[in-house]
């Protein structure tokens, strides 16, 4: 079981979520976030910090957003690691 980040992301990318993530798994794209299945300890530190609810235990995501569960394991592996809270893209959300 991992976490997940999923459309509502897009264009926004709030990093609330990479403030309380004890384990590291946050990776930054050029338009959102993605989570690293194979680093995320499903501790849900980072579901309730979303401003704008992008994130879902992957069990739980829905149905029209499935597709995010394989793009965030692809794209952990694309992008560089995220550590620290940035500011959010401007205009998008």
């Amino acid at each position: 079981m991992t976490f997940v980040v999923t459309a509502p992301c897009f264009g926004c990318k709030y990093t609330d979520c990479v403030a309380v993530c004890p384990c590291d798994c946050f990776h930054e794209g050029e338009k959102m976030l993605y989570i690293d299945p194979e680093e995320c300890i499903s501790c849900g530190a980072c579901e309730p910090e979303c401003p704008v609810q992008a994130i879902y235990d992957d069990v739980n995501v829905p149905d029209e957003w499935r597709e995010f569960i394989a793009l965030n394991a692809d794209m952990a592996t694309r992008t560089p690691q995220i550590l620290e809270k940035k500011p959010p893209l401007t205009g998008g959300c």
